[in-house]
């Protein structure tokens, strides 16, 4: 089953769910604390989903279990299934929650939850199975897991060789302010539109910033790749002092890594909507390029605050982000290195 964008009615109407379970939530850890023990009406499933330990405190600064994120990921269901549905997945788990020992999961392992599905993937020496979900049932297992970061591929599951977003990472260095940060996504913006490619913004709930470009499903993983090799390698020309786009920690004291390297065959980088395994509780979030200065942080957007955002919104900051159809074509590639 394919999930389409939901339009921004039916998203804001479900996000009155969100705050709702936001609001029990909140009673619950009062009840907690005054002794009285659990709400007597609350239950162990959310959109259908068993949860095992649902009190375990996943985010514990914050008092959130869970039941909470679960509740969390059921009232913004229509926001981030879009960007996860039948994706391969990478999965960053915390079963004891953040702050404790975290790992990735890339692979299908035994025991797979009901609503988590395999995907066979050929790669260079093996087939693998990967993850993958198809609905609301399969994100609320993905917490029953312990996971706090979901980190999907820029492809389909039946399409794997054929990539539908380019997503570049902007890491900042140490020493690196945040205006810099937002200079460099604006700059990235500027660039992609002058070989007619439409971007979008979203915080990564940490230090920097996302610029995706959502594409039709029509070049190759190196095709992509190179492209966005060239972009970061533009902005380094532009500003060598500002920009580095080579991995070594050591080249990027006092830069900004323009990380292309979340755009290749296997590579994943966080979803919209995802939380991140850090305190606080923030989640990478999606932006109007007019959000986008120095009265925002990275991580501004949390599980506690992110409901009344939504609730706030006219439109979707990403409108038309499923319905545009853009190529990398060689008239862009030459445009660029010209």
């Amino acid at each position: 089953m394919s999930v389409a964008a939901s339009t921004p009615a039916r998203m804001i109407k479900r996000q009155s769910k969100g705050s709702k379970a936001n609001e029990a939530g909140k009673a619950r850890r009062v009840a907690a604390r005054s002794g009285t023990g659990r709400v007597a009406d609350r239950s162990d499933d959310v959109a259908g989903v068993r949860l095992t330990h649902p009190d375990r405190l996943l985010y514990p600064q914050q008092g959130l279990t869970k039941r909470d994120l679960a509740e969390f990921y059921a009232g913004i269901a229509d926001w981030i299934l879009p960007h996860v549905v039948e994706r391969p997945l990478s999965l960053l788990r915390c079963p004891e929650g953040e702050g404790k020992a975290c790992f990735f999961q890339r692979h299908a392992g035994n025991g797979l939850p009901e609503h988590l599905k395999p995907v066979l993937i050929e790669e260079e020496k093996a087939r693998r199975e990967y993850l993958f979900i198809e609905d609301e049932r399969g994100l609320i297992a993905l917490t029953q897991m312990g996971v706090l970061e979901i980190h999907p591929w820029g492809c389909r599951v039946g399409h794997i060789d054929e990539p539908d977003r380019l997503t570049l990472d902007l890491d900042p260095g140490r020493g690196v302010s945040w205006p810099k940060v937002v200079e460099a996504a604006r700059s990235i913006r500027e660039l992609l539109a002058r070989v007619d490619l439409t971007s979008y913004a979203k915080t990564t709930g940490g230090k920097g910033l996302h610029v995706v470009v959502p594409l039709a499903p029509r070049q190759s993983w190196t095709v992509l790749k190179d492209f966005a090799h060239a972009v970061a390698l533009e902005l380094v020309r532009r500003s060598p002092r500002q920009y580095t786009a080579t991995l070594s920690k050591a080249e990027r004291a006092g830069k900004i890594f323009i990380d292309y390297l979340r755009t290749f065959r296997g590579a994943s980088a966080v979803a919209a909507y995802s939380t991140r395994a850090r305190p606080g509780a923030p989640v990478s979030t999606p932006i109007r390029w007019a959000e986008l200065g120095a009265g925002l942080t990275s991580d501004q957007y949390t599980v506690a605050n992110l409901g009344r955002r939504l609730e706030r919104l006219e439109k979707d900051p990403w409108e038309g982000f499923f319905k545009v159809r853009q190529s990398i074509t060689k008239a862009v590639q030459a445009s660029l290195q010209g």
